[in-house]
């Protein structure tokens, strides 16, 4: 597994976390970097990227959630499950703000977080959300 993914997995954790309750980021990472003795620690790099992740994700929240509520038919962001809620603004953030990041990748690592985390549907929730936001934004 790659350290960007086992970062992408921190910091969805992280949020997953703030969304519960609201919190330190630090706190949040440290936790999420801690749950699991067995996985990887990350290096440096890893950290930086998951703290970054978690920062811009929660700095442009309200301007993700819209955006997804855009592209998500007939749901309400805040009625989605909180794992595949916060799997669609992790994944927003690196299409809107990642530059780059390639399309395909944020996709991908979405989909791959959503079978790992989420429910049998996520991961068709999730893709279909995305296909349509990331043509929004343009992201090649």
């Amino acid at each position: 597994m790659g350290a960007r993914r086992i970062a992408r997995e921190r910091a969805l954790q992280a949020l997953y976390k703030l969304d519960l309750a609201p919190g330190n980021v630090a706190d949040a990472l440290e936790s999420a970097w801690q749950s699991d003795p067995d996985a990887p620690a990350g290096d440096a790099e890893s950290h930086q990227f998951a703290h970054q992740l978690v920062e811009g994700t929660l700095n442009a929240q309200s301007a993700l959630d819209s955006l997804i509520q855009e592209h998500s038919q007939n749901w309400r962001i805040e009625r989605m499950a909180r794992i595949d809620r916060n799997i669609l603004r992790l994944a927003a953030f690196e299409l809107k703000f990642r530059v780059e990041i390639p399309r395909r990748v944020t996709l991908n690592e979405a989909i791959e977080l959503a079978k790992l985390y989420g429910t049998d549907d996520s991961s068709s929730f999730i893709n279909g959300i995305l296909d349509k936001l990331a043509i929004a934004v343009n992201k090649p």
